[in-house]
């Protein structure tokens, strides 16, 4: 990994930037009425988190292929098959809730996985080329821009709805409407302009780099960091979904609109991604263990917030659900960085997958989890158990920080 920035580093992050803000858009259907979907077609509430155990499942078995994709083929050809095939699950969703065809809204919700699996998967591309100690910034340029679509995402659940009662398809698909078109631009844009490839032209300057006999400041292999940042992003993604998940149901049961609940999930895809520059900033400056810690004490407060706020109050749940994407990116940042600064690039976009894996199981883990507990116990529940649960980041902070 060369010190110094790459000619092209500012070309691939506006690339990148630009398919984000549109991915945004499209991972955002599925967080804001995926639930809801479910348990309208379901008529179930304890199987309303099975939306997000199906597409964080799908993203898990998408991370595989495009991990192995883009360690062949390089990023742009992994990340636009990947976002093509979430385009595709999104159509599905559409026409198994026109339908009301359940096993058909099952695979596609399944094969939707994918776009969300590749909208994470960018943020590695961002930092193939930075200098290593630019990283967490590189890391936060590319998942800031998803801030953009993401939000207006929940936003236009009224707007999309709308089209799809003129389409005469259920209101609560309206979302994939959009998540569809969304995908399939991130696709085109991928394919056509992310040139050069950033994870190809990284082994080729390495490689250059032997061959001169310099050394290459590359990933050192250290297994306890490995370790360390594969487990915040898995421990702060389990969290993050469980909650998450649970809310607009919540929120419906205790006498709010959809708007209100749109309006809520928008406050919380905002905490996970506008605040990236300023915890890229944190990870460059104070160090990966600093931020991976104050990512547990943030999702801490979170989950106690969300527990014990009035079930009325909007303003409340916005915050703890807000507090939640904080924390989730606090995880988010470090943990990419610390993967990035310790994986060597013969076998980064692999590893990089794999762990993406362990992520979205996780998260397909909190998802369907969080309605069985929701059901069994209660909403308060929940958000306390994953409060206390995301203090577990600590301990092994300060085991890796000794070894």
């Amino acid at each position: 990994m060369p010190a110094a920035v790459h000619p092209a580093q500012k070309r691939i992050l506006a690339v990148l930037v630009a398919t984000q803000v549109l991915s945004g858009a499209g991972l955002a259907a599925g967080v804001t009425v995926g639930a809801l979907l479910a348990q309208e077609m379901l008529a179930s509430t304890s199987l309303s988190g099975l939306p997000s155990a199906l597409f964080t499942i799908g993203s898990a078995a998408a991370a595989v292929v495009v991990g192995r994709a883009s360690q062949r083929l390089g990023r742009r050809v992994g990340l636009s098959v990947g976002y093509a095939a979430g385009a595709v699950g999104s159509v599905g969703v559409v026409i198994a809730s026109a339908a009301g065809s359940v096993p058909l809204l099952f695979l596609s919700l399944f094969v939707y996985g994918s776009g969300t699996a590749t909208n994470l998967q960018a943020r590695y591309a961002g930092a193939d080329l930075a200098a290593p100690q630019h990283r967490g910034r590189a890391v936060s340029t590319v998942l800031v821009a998803t801030t953009v679509g993401s939000v207006a995402g929940p936003n236009l659940v009224t707007a999309t709805g709308r089209l799809a009662d003129s389409l005469d398809i259920p209101r609560l698909a309206g979302p994939f409407i959009l998540a569809a078109v969304a995908y399939a631009a991130a696709a085109a844009v991928l394919w056509i302009m992310l040139r050069p490839d950033p994870l190809i032209t990284a082994r080729a300057i390495a490689a250059e780099e032997q061959e001169s006999g310099g050394r290459t400041p590359d990933a050192d292999g250290n297994r306890a960091h490995l370790v360390l940042g594969a487990s915040v992003m898995v421990l702060t993604q389990l969290i993050m979904v469980a909650i998450m998940t649970m809310t607009p149901i919540h929120m419906q049961h205790n006498g709010h609109d959809l708007g209100a609940a749109g309006l809520v999930i928008a406050v919380h895809v905002a905490g996970m991604y506008l605040p990236s520059p300023f915890s890229g900033l944190l990870v460059d400056r104070f160090g990966r263990l600093t931020v991976a810690a104050a990512s547990g004490v943030t999702l801490l407060a979170a989950g106690l917030i969300a527990a014990f706020a009035p079930p009325h109050s909007t303003a409340l749940i916005a915050l703890a659900l807000g507090l939640l994407g904080l924390g989730w990116n606090f995880g988010l940042i470090s943990g990419t960085t610390i993967i990035s600064d310790t994986v060597p690039l013969a076998t980064r976009a692999r590893t990089q997958g794999k762990i993406d894996v362990a992520i979205a199981l996780a998260g397909a883990g909190g998802g369907m989890a969080s309605g069985l507990v929701v059901a069994t116990t209660s909403y308060a529940t929940l958000a306390i158990i994953s409060g206390v649960l995301a203090l577990a980041v600590i301990p092994a902070v300060a085991r890796t920080a000794r070894a």
